[in-house]
């Protein structure tokens, strides 16, 4: 196989990911896309930088082993922690969320106040904090928060459960009061949870998604190194993951548009 007909391949945490994915596949309708949800390992974000770089290496390596032609990674905590030192260490073209979503959120915020939420991991890592700094000096104030019970409540199929907008109240209640006017999503499990977020912050209030921005720099990306498909693959999107494929299978569903009729199991 071509260089061009290989397949891109995309990570996360757990099933979070899949929103990328979901926007990959709407914008490069032509690609085979394998993800690997690393659920036996879930979550990142209460993990140690060393070890969350160990496991994006890992789960690099086994998507390299797959033949694709680029990488996504699909989870903040990865791309805050090991972005960089993976895109040094890899021969295929690399693309993450942080950098694509918080050059979205810059283009929306009219105050110039901009709220970030996440995990622990990707908040206390100050990655969006920087990028932002980066793209607009002196021009953007950043308020980042950390949600930590907000991932789990998706991967348990929670989203719109009442104790989820209890959570998001508690989280998220204190921006009412604040000129914020951008609130970027900076987990991947996000969006899925856009519904209990807009119910807690002010109506005025830009929710700005990493997965849209991501597949657009993924789109460039491709065309910059001349690897984008011009016919559709012959071959299905492939789902792994590493605990638990039927649970997997079952949540897919309120992710994608056409969820995944297998889910294989390797190993972490």
């Amino acid at each position: 196989m071509c260089e061009i007909e290989s397949a891109i391949g995309m990570f996360d945490s757990g099933i979070g990911g899949l929103t990328v994915m979901q926007r990959v596949m709407e914008r490069l309708p032509n690609e085979q896309l394998i993800y690997f949800g690393d659920t036996a390992r879930f979550p990142y974000g209460d993990k140690s930088p060393e070890v969350v770089r160990c496991y994006t290496r890992e789960n690099a390596k086994f998507l390299i082993q797959q033949g694709i032609k680029a990488l996504v990674i699909a989870c903040n905590t990865s791309s805050a922690f090991s972005f960089k030192r993976l895109q040094e260490e890899m021969s295929i073209p690399l693309v993450d969320v942080i950098g694509p979503g918080a050059a979205l959120a810059a283009t929306k915020t009219r105050t110039g106040h901009i709220a970030v939420i996440g995990t622990e991991g990707t908040i206390s890592s100050g990655a969006y904090q920087h990028a932002l700094a980066a793209i607009c000096p002196g021009k953007i104030r950043v308020t980042a928060i950390a949600c930590p019970l907000f991932a789990p409540l998706v991967e348990e199929g929670f989203s719109d459960h009442a104790a989820t907008h209890l959570i998001a109240e508690e989280y998220l209640g204190f921006l009412r009061s604040t000129d914020v006017d951008t609130l970027l999503l900076g987990c991947t499990h996000y969006p899925m949870l856009y519904s209990a977020i807009k119910k807690v912050i002010a109506d005025h209030v830009a929710l700005v998604d990493s997965a849209t921005a991501c597949a657009e720099a993924l789109a460039q990306t491709l065309h910059c190194h001349a690897i984008s498909r011009t016919t559709a693959a012959i071959h299905p999107h492939r789902y792994f993951v590493s605990y638990n494929p039927s649970k997997f299978c079952t949540h897919a569903s309120a992710f994608l548009s056409i969820p995944p009729q297998e889910v294989s199991l390797v190993a972490s």
